[in-house]
C-alpha cells in the first residue's frame, strides 16, 4: 500500500509563475446542468459541454495571475509532491458601493483531486487573506455548473448585493457571489 504525499499550502510567488507550474494540473471539468437566472428566477437548465483547458488558457492564466500579484494581490497553491494541484486568487484592490468587496478571480483544484477538500482550505485561506485586508466579502463570478455553485453554497456564498459588471459583461453566465467575512 502506497501512502500518498500530503498536502502543502503555501504562497505561490511571481518568480515561479510560468506554464510548466500546470504541468501536471488537469482543469477539466464535464458539465451537465448549469443556472440560468430567467426572469428574476433562478432555474437548472440542461447544458452539457466540457471545459477542458490547452495551452493558450494556461498562457492567460499565468498572465493573470503574474498581474494579481504585480497588483497586490496574493495567489496560494496546494501542492503535492512538488506538483501543483490546486490555486486560489485573491485581488488585492477593494471594490463595491464602500470597499466591502475583495474578488476572489480564481479557484481551481486539478481533476484528479477534486472530492479532497482541497477547494475548501483554499477558500478559508483566500477569505482569511481578504479579512487580513480589511475586507467584509469576498466577490466570486463563479461558473455557472450545478456542481461548482453546490461547492460555493457550501462555503456560505449567496447571490452578491451588488454586482461588479465588468464580470457579468465578460462572463453572462457566470453567478455573481459573495461570501460575507
Amino acid at each position: 500500500m502506497q501512502i500518498e504525499s500530503p498536502i502543502v499550502y503555501r504562497d505561490i510567488n511571481k518568480q515561479e509563475l510560468c506554464v510548466e507550474l500546470f504541468s501536471h494540473f488537469e482543469r477539466r471539468q464535464q458539465v451537465k446542468s448549469c443556472w440560468r437566472k430567467e426572469d428574476g428566477q433562478w432555474v437548472i437548465r440542461e447544458t452539457p459541454f466540457v471545459d477542458d483547458w490547452g495551452p493558450e488558457e494556461y498562457r492567460i492564466l499565468v498572465r493573470c495571475l503574474r498581474h494579481t500579484l504585480e497588483n497586490s494581490g496574493a495567489v496560494f497553491g496546494a501542492f503535492q509532491a512538488g506538483q501543483l494541484k490546486g490555486f486560489v486568487s485573491v485581488e488585492g484592490k477593494p471594490f463595491g458601493s464602500k470597499g466591502q468587496y475583495r474578488d476572489l478571480t480564481s479557484l481551481h483544484v486539478s481533476r484528479d483531486k477534486r472530492g479532497h477538500g482541497i477547494g475548501r482550505t483554499l477558500f478559508q485561506k483566500a477569505a482569511d487573506w481578504a479579512r487580513s485586508r480589511g475586507a467584509e466579502k469576498l466577490y466570486i463570478s463563479s461558473h455557472s455548473a450545478v456542481e461548482t455553485q453546490a461547492f460555493y453554497r457550501a462555503m456560505g456564498c449567496v447571490e452578491a448585493q451588488e454586482y461588479q459588471y465588468a464580470h457579468v459583461e465578460k462572463e453572462p453566465y457566470d453567478c455573481q457571489l459573495e461570501c460575507r467575512l
